[in-house]
């Protein structure tokens, strides 16, 4: 049974950092692409970042670019999302999926982890 666990979520003053963790089971997690998914109240999910199996290759939206780092570590089967220069607009529920990089396409998909950035 495929399991993906975020955590890392909670409050912070835009300029902060924040760090999630997704830690993945259930599934050869070294032989897939991941990626970190978001919903904001109201809106529609958007493709954060995404790594390939090796994590050679990364990939971010114009929105997060330069401010967000994907990194994954397959000895542990776990995915990260270090969060810098937080903005309110990144306010969302943050969701670990796996999936191919370059598409909105995931085969499973975390429960998330809420992120709020209050001014």
């Amino acid at each position: 049974q495929v399991q993906l666990v975020e955590s890392g979520g909670g409050l912070q003053r835009p300029g902060g950092s924040l760090r999630l963790t997704c830690e993945a089971s259930g599934f050869t997690f070294r032989e897939n692409s991941m990626k970190w998914v978001r919903q904001a109240p109201g809106k529609e999910f958007e493709r954060v970042a995404g790594i390939s199996p090796d994590g050679a290759t990364t990939e971010y939206s114009n929105s997060v670019k330069g401010r967000f780092t994907i990194a994954r570590d397959n000895s542990r089967k776990t995915l990260y999302l270090l969060m810098n220069s937080l903005k309110p607009e990144d306010t969302a529920e943050y969701y670990c999926a796996r999936g191919p990089l370059g598409s909105d396409y995931y085969v499973d998909r975390g429960r998330g982890t809420q992120v709020t950035v209050y001014s």
